[in-house]
């Protein structure tokens, strides 16, 4: 049996002139490429948004771009083809630099799992289906309003709610992704069993509720919150989750 090489009583580095096992580096920062790719091209967005158009130019990327319910009262044959795309794109624009801040922390916290789990193509299918999800929730309560909605927080919630249905664990503390390691795929009722997620998903809904009633809890901006769109992406993410997902079938706690 191989022999180690000796250490010090303190746990130190081998003695001079004998080699010990190869340092481990940790990067500083942990994110897949295919979140920093997201981030990067959101900031460039933006900062073609603030920093390059005109007035006039930034306004007419917002309306072209952005999601209206207004569009969805008139046929669809007397108008242009906004209505066909502007349910995803207007995931991809924000309106200042907080807003980009903000929504970019969550992606970068929630989008890293999800993304490791499901891979980049499954992730921009998941993207484009909880950005129009939570479109479609926000048209049904603003219907044939002329509002202007932009932001990639209803991606960010459809994000949150799918981490719930595996990025808890049993014990109620947050699973540590080992390499190689995924942990199983919870059925709803599984999920919502856990008192951590169940916490979770309660202080969401609680915060977003506030928001709906006008509470004051973001000071000005929480009238700008689109809080249905949140709604309508996390339940996608919570509830649609698993055929995105692909762990095999005998991984899935049902």
């Amino acid at each position: 049996m191989d022999e180690l090489p000796p250490r010090s009583p303190r746990g130190e580095e081998p003695p001079e002139g004998q080699d010990g096992p190869p340092a481990q580096r940790v990067p500083v920062f942990n994110l897949p490429s295919g979140i920093l790719i997201v981030l990067v091209g959101l900031g460039i967005i933006y900062a073609v948004q603030s920093l390059l158009l005109s007035g006039a130019a930034a306004e007419w990327l917002a309306v072209t771009f952005g999601f209206s319910p207004l569009r969805y009262v008139h046929p669809l044959s007397e108008q242009g083809y906004e209505w066909f795309w502007t349910p995803v794109t207007y995931s991809l624009l924000h309106g200042s630099i907080e807003h980009l801040a903000f929504n970019g922390l969550w992606l970068a916290a929630f989008g890293t799992p999800v993304l490791r789990r499901i891979g980049n193509l499954r992730f921009v299918i998941f993207w484009i289906a909880s950005a129009a999800a939570g479109a479609l929730v926000h048209a049904g309560f603003n219907w044939g309003q002329p509002t202007i909605m932009i932001g990639a927080s209803g991606v960010v919630s459809g994000l949150m709610g799918a981490a719930c249905r595996f990025a808890f664990g049993t014990s109620g503390r947050t699973l540590q992704h080992h390499v190689g390691f995924q942990p199983p795929l919870l059925s709803i009722g599984a999920a919502l069993s856990l008192r951590t997620v169940r916490v979770f998903i309660l202080a969401w809904f609680a915060g977003n509720l506030a928001i709906a009633l006008g509470l004051p809890l973001f000071g000005e901006l929480a009238g700008t919150i689109a809080w249905d769109a949140h709604i309508g992406g996390f339940l996608f993410g919570f509830l649609l989750f698993a055929p995105f997902d692909p762990t095999p079938a005998r991984n899935r706690s049902f």
